[in-house]
């Protein structure tokens, strides 16, 4: 299977105006949507779109109507000029473990019949609930030299200790044996923050499945608890707040190839 389990770490580390960093341990799973119902048959602690140890559905992703997924991803490809043509369709992600997931960052990875990437999607989700994917095309034969290198303006309320005006600026390794993925994040006066989640791949079976959830029970809460405890270092550094700005709905940015 191309689907897999990547074990690794994140690493967060902001600038100014106060120097802040985070490191700890983490797993993502690579999901090819063509092998969902495979890894279903075949792993006893994987359902899809039913409960289990870990589950996959397909609500929580794209514009959370549970509707499959690759032709609403396939919509957004072609709203940024790519015509899909049959070609797999991964994501890299954490999946729900015992009924529970929260993604601050779910990567898409969607390619053409030949193997090459066509277009990236950067979906993001905040604390409040709140998405926004960037729908970004990868141009000529940029990832196949094992680095995809994309930009773009940001556009979604993310954290209460960063303006909007910000640009991000993707440096993604395609999943094979290792990937990585790092997000810098800064304004005009410069770099500002940057995450990174870099990782090496594991089969994805039971075996590795039981091993990460010993390793890691409580992950998608222990993000979640996470983010808040460090929002409380962040403001006993009096590092000014700003206003939490609503969305009326999950957003897209379609990023035009030039």
């Amino acid at each position: 299977m191309k689907s897999a389990l990547y074990a690794g770490e994140v690493f967060h580390r902001r600038y100014r105006p106060r120097v802040h960093q985070l490191r700890y341990k983490l797993f993502q799973c690579l999901f090819d949507l063509d092998e969902i119902e495979r890894i279903d048959r075949e792993c006893r602690f994987f359902s899809h779109n039913r409960w289990n140890l870990f589950s996959f559905h397909d609500r929580d992703y794209a514009d959370r109507s549970g509707r499959p997924l690759r032709p609403q991803v396939e919509a957004l490809m072609r709203q940024a000029g790519q015509e899909p043509d049959g070609g797999a369709i991964r994501l890299l992600t954490m999946p729900r473990m015992l009924g529970h997931v929260f993604n601050p960052l779910s990567v898409w990875f969607c390619h053409r019949r030949d193997g090459t990437l066509s277009t990236m999607i950067y979906e993001v989700t905040n604390t409040f609930k709140e998405r926004h994917s960037y729908v970004i095309p990868v141009a000529g034969d940029e990832g196949q030299s094992g680095l995809v290198r994309q930009s773009c303006e940001k556009a979604f309320y993310v954290s209460p200790f960063m303006d909007l005006d910000m640009r991000y600026d993707f440096t993604v390794e395609p999943p094979m044996e290792k990937t990585r993925v790092v997000v810098a994040g800064g304004d005009s006066d410069g770099p500002l923050i940057v995450a990174a989640f870099q990782a090496r791949r594991r089969e994805l079976s039971d075996r590795t499945l039981v091993g990460a959830f010993l390793r890691h029970p409580l992950l998608t809460l222990k993000v979640v608890a996470g983010i808040h405890v460090e929002a409380l270092w962040l403001f006993l550094k009096r590092i000014g707040v700003r206003r939490h700005v609503a969305t009326s709905g999950d957003g897209v940015s379609i990023v035009v190839a030039a």
